[in-house]
């Protein structure tokens, strides 16, 4: 499967950081979230990335021509023609597709100006800023084994009460209402790392007003097509710097619960 990963938003609500960079570059540890998400998701064996470029894109793009410099130690001779070698380096089982979605295109448009990238098999969907120890072949699974007809599953966490809630079938998980930044405490939320099915860019418009979390999960749920992965463990998006602080003590601390790769 591949992994989409929408990385094009503004970051308004972490702008002291975001002025200078687009949030998906924001570090922590000293590595862009977006690496950490990535990681996450080459642990499971999913190496193939399509990320949803917007706002400063180009960064993000020559920090992937610029890997090698980023995390290699390399020796630059200006004695021989301004060579340069590439000791120890780090090699990724990465193909990462860069593809610009509009400055200001909301989720749901960015998702189907990709459409052509992914065609017509199911694919994994996350968002650029927040990170987790969730298990993805557990996700997939449970994905799979959902009724006939679902079209997206998504994880579902309680991280509190600033987060819109889901309202989940106890039964069968299903999503009955999709409701997005409501004021509910300890309601499950969507916590991103979905998986999709091909179907679902029927129900999006290549119009930048399109919000995958309104009008379109909205639909699906409403149709019963939308289901819940509850996931109990670790899980921290990136929206203020509250939150960066929290995942660099983590990270600083040797106790990242989202770092799986090390014990791989």
């Amino acid at each position: 499967m591949k992994v989409v990963i929408l990385a094009g938003g503004l970051g308004t609500r972490i702008s002291d950081e975001s002025a200078m960079r687009p949030k998906p570059m924001i570090e922590i540890g000293g590595q862009p979230i977006l690496w950490h998400i990535m990681k996450i998701y080459s642990h499971y064996g999913f190496h193939d990335f399509v990320i949803c470029l917007g706002y400063k894109g180009y960064m993000i793009k020559e920090y992937f021509a610029d890997y090698y410099l980023h995390t290699s130690d390399i020796t630059f001779d200006f004695t021989k023609g301004n060579s340069m070698t590439v000791h120890s380096n780090v090699a990724e089982p990465w193909k990462v597709t860069l593809v610009d979605t509009g400055l200001y295109a909301q989720t749901g448009c960015r998702i189907k100006r990709i459409q052509k990238y992914i065609g017509a098999e199911p694919f994994l969907l996350t968002y650029g800023d927040g990170v987790s120890d969730v298990d993805l072949h557990a996700l997939i699974a449970s994905h799979r084994a959902a009724d006939t007809g679902t079209l997206v599953t998504m994880t579902a966490v309680q991280p509190g009460g600033r987060f819109g809630v889901l309202e989940i079938a106890h039964d069968s998980n299903t999503v009955s209402r999709f409701v997005e930044k409501a004021k509910e405490d300890g309601g499950w939320i969507n916590g991103g790392f979905m998986v999709a099915e091909p179907g679902v860019f029927s129900y999006l418009r290549d119009d930048e007003t399109c919000i995958f979390e309104m009008e379109p999960l909205a639909a699906i749920a409403r149709e019963g097509r939308l289901h819940a992965y509850k996931h109990t463990g670790f899980w921290q998006c990136m929206d203020t710097q509250r939150d960066k602080g929290r995942l660099e003590t983590l990270w600083e601390q040797g106790t990242s619960p989202w770092k799986l790769w090390a014990s791989s």
